[in-house]
């Protein structure tokens, strides 16, 4: 009744606020006092659509504290797909240029809130100014919103990562956190590229924990506790398998767990991260002691959340300590009984951990009987993920297997992750490789035709599915069974009420199986009948097909042989059969096909209507109303600009230049297309069933007690040492632990042995078509840091920005080679930044730890032999001849030359010795970014003393990335074999040629792409033009200017092979609007962080 009465009460209340907004009479502040009411009801969770747009203008329009309101308003109601978001950018650009702080922060944070990545490019060079704020709160706020454009675009925002550098050495503490937050998302991506700064995390940790920070950071007299907390997790990502960074962080960590006694949550969140830190860096043992001892306190503890704390930190170290287990297993055992449910779920997390092939049984039996109990979904669909990767794992026999998975499929219902009923069904398909498939096929069928006898059970349904699979594909197995018999229980099963349609379809599938390796049934003779005449069209058409395949069975054998499920299929994709039929069409006057986009494109440019499409977006930096908007060719239309055509007649004519004259355009073709928002529903709640005897088999007796313990013990102490000794078998340090999550060297049960050829074996792992059995039960900080060292000397400099989110080429269309390269050289690439050594809070930078440089790759001497190119190379454009590595005997040189179809990587190998040196053997290792076009593999049988051998690899890019590292090595035999490591650092632009082609091409392949991105540039005051811009990015950037009309241009490259990027450029108010276009999502994101960085050297 409550109900009722507030819905009536805010019905009433909305229909008052909506004529008091409405009406043109309302004032200012009236309209604030409407906003926090209307923000009430949207809390309630009642609509109130009608207020959008009035908060909108209330930002636009009020004074300091009406605006405040309509932000907030406007924070709260919309959200980043909205469409009404559009109107609200040009109030977040004038807000931000404004000089009233309260204004710049207002709009900074609606920016960090509800800003799409769409709107990036219209604020990011104001954000990007008042980082050089003289108020700290202005930079807070705008470190805040950049930390949100990393997270929804991390591309737009590469060429700005020299000035998280400065963030991070901010004067203001706040600064300086916010900036961590960035960094803990970049390490976590990339973490060898930002190992130079874990002297600058360390000074900054050994500062908060020194209490040199303001008093207001402190937080029941711990100081920054949550500061610590990211600056922990930070060091553990940067210490992952590196002593001598892990040197570094030994005396701080040691510190922060020395400092951290007060008995309060915040500090026990402390010791947590700092066992996690410990256990994650390159170990020391005084440190371990500390952390075993930390851990063993919150295990022991007789609070539940440092119960809790302490088990999730032995779950996490018990990969790098299985002995840990073994002190506190007793505790373990007391968890498991725990009145707690969480305590429960994560003992037996840990348990998961620990399980090998002695234990497996009573761990996964103490994981089924938590389930029986469990009533939460998340709980269900976590632990039958990990029972069932367990059982494929360790399972003992066939038999527990079976009846394990039952058990999964009964106690899981229709909750179970789909992966898991597919892997099962795929593991008894592909079988093992001890051949012994045909056994736990067999015993599969005869324990699911044992459980279809129970008449009154309640299946669920995917296990009713894995049931009929089963029986279709290997009832032949059991001899002793007629398949009559078979037919009669599947027939039973059409007819039950819980059973949905989809089961059906499985059954019916396996009752066709079936009837085709048999000669006559009455059951398929009553079935067919009986479902002829359903109302469900699904059955009716199965029916329909079984009652012809059964007129021929010789079809039916041929459609339906046995155990052929994965069996090779031969699908023609490009529909070959269909080219008669397509010709004779044509032949009758048929018009040819259209892909869509050319469809929809000709239907633009014939429509005469007016077009009531919203205006596309303007990224220009200021409140401007030319801007680069719509999808229009560049050949037909004018992006922006003050003039252009009828878009319906210049699109159809001839002509190789941009026109401009006209009336102003204003419309765009496709303006702004919000994205829609895809519900999808929930299924049933599962039909569950109690297990009862789907778990067979008994655990073995465990080892017997001492005499001497077993006198003082009661009969329940008993019982737990029996089942301690059980559990943590196996745990001992000289027993083989295979611990989930670590290599397992153990032999796996059920190996799969897959009958699919390996060609279509790769190309399913290429496109994410294989599923793994269970969820990524991974440590906590699951990052595995790439220890890279740049060795090319002056020719690379380190850089460190990270790369652009990469994406597998798409070169499935075919384009023209360009018929000549220019042979520029390729531009430098950036210095490191170097900060300056002072303290942090004492007014200046923080001081930084510069590692030393590898040792393979300095220089030990200069040795004579200097290396040249061979004559037939000589013509290309080539970069310097540099050392890669070398030690006394051997010398190891690089020089790239780019070709018209790939990069040539020319390697000398320099021997400097006085005697031969055999068996040279140079290797390149595999690499998801790049393709050797030839083998990794180079030999040299003997090269003569004070001699060089030279060979060449044609590279080319398989995945976009700004940059990326490729590794080697070279072994030779001299007294002793002697092997050299050595990387080298390919750019994209290495695989960037020019694309020749004329405007009309342009224009007609303009409108064929889809993957675009916009941006805005600051033009230096040497480039003062258009025509200056456009030589800059052609002659460093490998780019073909096609043509040049007034403030717009437009150029084209392509990545090697054959995939285009156009380009159209367009100068106004001293800004560059540069748009790219590619088939490559990944392509055009590349391309403008070379753009910014070559116009920031420029």
């Amino acid at each position: 009744m409550a109900f009722w009465e507030e819905e009536k009460l805010i019905q009433q209340e909305l229909t008052s606020l909506k004529a008091t907004v409405s009406a043109p009479t309302t004032t200012l502040r009236l309209m604030k006092e409407c906003m926090v009411r209307l923000i009430y009801c949207e809390m309630l969770g009642y609509e109130s659509s009608f207020g959008y747009i009035h908060a909108i203008k209330l930002a636009q329009q009020g004074n300091l504290l009406e605006k405040r309101v309509g932000y907030l308003a406007v924070s709260l109601f919309l959200h980043e797909n909205h469409e009404l978001l559009l109107l609200l950018v040009n109030t977040v650009v004038k807000d931000l240029q404004s000089t009233n702080l309260v204004e710049v922060c207002m709009a900074l944070t609606v920016v960090s809130q509800i800003f799409p990545r769409e709107m990036i490019p219209a604020v990011l060079p104001l954000i990007e100014d008042k980082l050089q704020h003289s108020k700290e709160i202005i930079r807070r706020k705008a470190v805040q919103a950049l930390y949100k454009f990393y997270l929804i675009a991390p591309n737009q925002v590469q060429h700005i990562h020299d000035k998280f550098r400065k963030a991070l050495c901010d004067r203001d503490a706040g600064v300086m956190a916010a900036s961590l937050h960035i960094y803990l998302q970049m390490i976590k991506e990339n973490s060898s590229g930002y190992k130079d700064l874990t002297g600058s995390f360390v000074t900054i940790l050994k500062q908060v924990v020194g209490g040199k920070l303001s008093a207001d950071f402190n937080y029941h007299s711990v100081p920054a506790p949550w500061l610590q907390i990211q600056l922990l997790r930070i060091l553990g990502l940067l210490g992952k398998d590196d002593p001598r960074t892990s040197e570094l962080m030994y005396d701080v960590l040691d510190e922060s767990l020395r400092r951290a006694e007060i008995n309060h949550n915040i500090t026990y969140a402390i010791l947590f991260e700092c066992v996690q830190t410990i256990y994650t860096i390159y170990p020391k043992s005084e440190l371990l002691e500390k952390a075993a001892k930390c851990i063993g306190k919150f295990v022991l503890s007789p609070k539940i959340n440092l119960k809790y704390l302490g088990l999730k930190a032995l779950t996490y170290v018990i990969q790098q300590d299985p002995n840990l287990a073994l002190q506190h297993q007793m505790t373990i055992i007391e968890c498991l009984d725990h009145s707690d449910p969480i305590i429960k779920r994560e003992t037996l997390e840990l348990l998961y951990r620990i399980t090998n092939g002695q234990n497996v049984i009573v761990i996964v039996q103490k994981m089924l009987d938590y389930l029986k109990e469990s009533k939460e979904e998340y709980a269900i669909i976590n632990l039958v993920g990990k029972i069932a990767e367990l059982a494929e794992k360790y399972a003992p026999s066939n038999e527990w297997f079976i009846q394990t998975m039952n058990a999964v499929f009964s106690v899981g219902g229709d909750v179970v992750h789909s992966d898991i009923p597919n892997n099962f069904l795929r593991l008894l398909a592909e079988g093992f490789d001890d051949g012994e498939e045909d056994q736990l096929r067999m015993y599969a069928v005869q324990s699911y035709l044992t459980l279809l006898e129970e008449e009154d059970k309640l299946y669920p349904q995917k296990f009713l599915q894995v049931m009929s699979w089963v029986l279709g594909e290997y009832f032949s197995l059991v001899t002793d069974v007629d398949p009559e018999v078979i037919l009669t229980k599947l027939h039973s099963l059409l007819k039950k009420t819980f059973v949905t349609s989809e089961t059906k379809a499985w059954i019916m599938a396996a009752v066709t199986k079936i009837a085709s390796h048999t000669s006559c049934s009455k059951t398929v003779d009553e079935l067919i009948q009986e479902f002829s005449s359903s109302l469900d069209t699904c059955l009716r058409q199965y029916a329909f097909e079984l009652k012809h395949l059964c007129e021929d069975k010789a079809l039916m054998k041929s459609l339906l042989p046995f155990d052929a499920s994965c069996t090779d299929l031969v699908v023609d994709a490009s529909l070959s059969f269909l080219d008669g039929f397509v010709a004779e069409g044509l032949g009758h006057g048929a018009a040819p096909y259209k892909p869509h986009h050319q469809r929809q494109e000709e239907k633009l440019s014939q429509e005469k209507a007016l077009n009531f499409e919203p205006y596309g977006l303007s990224f220009a930096s200021s409140v401007s109303s030319s801007g680069v908007t719509g999808r229009q060719s560049p050949t037909g239309l004018s992006f922006g600009s003050d003039t252009s055509g009828n878009s319906a007649e210049m699109g159809h004519k001839e002509t190789n230049t941009l026109k401009l004259e006209g009336v102003r355009k204003l419309w765009g073709k496709e303006g702004y297309l919000p994205k829609k928002e895809n519900k999808t529903g929930k299924g049933n709640e599962p039909q569950t069933v109690p297990c009862g005897s789907l778990l067979a088999g008994q655990v073995g007796e465990p080892p017997a007690l001492q005499p001497d313990q077993g006198a003082s013990l009661s009969e329940e102490d008993k019982e737990k040492q029996q089942l301690a000794s059980t559990l943590f078998i196996g745990l001992g340090s000289s027993a083989g632990v295979s611990l989930m999550g670590k290599a397992d060297t153990a032999t796996q049960k059920f190996r799969r042995k897959s009958k699919i050829n390996e060609t279509q074996q790769l190309s399913e792992e290429a496109s994410g078509l294989q599923n793994s059995a269970a969820s990524d039960f991974g440590p906590l900080l699951d990052t595995v840091p790439i220890n890279v060292e740049d060795s090319e000397g002056s020719m690379h400099t380190g850089l460190r920005k990270t790369s652009p989110s990469s994406d597998i080429v798409e070169d499935n269309l075919a384009f023209e080679t360009p018929q000549s390269l220019r042979k520029s050289m390729l531009d430098d690439r950036l210095s490191p930044n170097r900060l300056s050594q002072s303290s942090l809070f004492a007014g200046s930078n923080i001081e930084i730890f510069q590692p030393s440089p590898s040792a393979q790759c300095e220089s030990a001497s200069e040795t004579p032999l200097v290396p040249s190119l061979p004559e037939q190379l000589e013509e290309l454009p080539h970069s310097e001849v540099v050392g890669l590595c070398q030690s006394d005997a051997l010398a190891l040189h690089l020089c790239k030359a780019w070709t018209d179809d790939s990069l040539l990587l020319i390697v000398f190998v320099s021997n400097k010795t006085t005697s031969a040196l055999c068996a040279v053997n140079l290797v390149f290792e595999e690499t998801e970014h790049f393709q050797i076009l030839e083998s990794a593999t180079s030999q040299f049988p003997v090269i003569e003393a004070q001699s060089v051998e030279h060979c060449q690899k044609g590279m080319r890019m398989n995945k976009v990335c700004t940059q990326a590292i490729l590794s080697g090595s070279v072994s030779y035999q001299s007294e002793t074999e002697t092997r050299l490591e050595f990387s080298v650092t390919l750019s994209l632009m290495d695989f960037i040629r020019p694309m020749e082609m004329t405007t009309e091409d342009f224009g007609k392949l303009w409108l064929s792409l889809s993957n675009d991105v916009k941006q805005n540039i600051k033009m230096s005051s040497c480039q003062n033009s258009l025509s200056a811009a456009l030589d800059t990015l052609q002659q460093k950037l490998k780019l073909h200017r096609v043509d040049i009309i007034g403030n717009e241009g437009i150029l084209a490259c392509q990545l090697l092979p054959s995939v285009p990027c156009l380009l159209h450029c367009r100068t106004h108010s001293g800004m560059l609007a540069l748009w790219f276009r590619s088939p490559c999502a990944a392509l055009p994101d590349g391309l403008l962080y070379q753009c910014q960085k070559v116009m920031e050297e420029s």
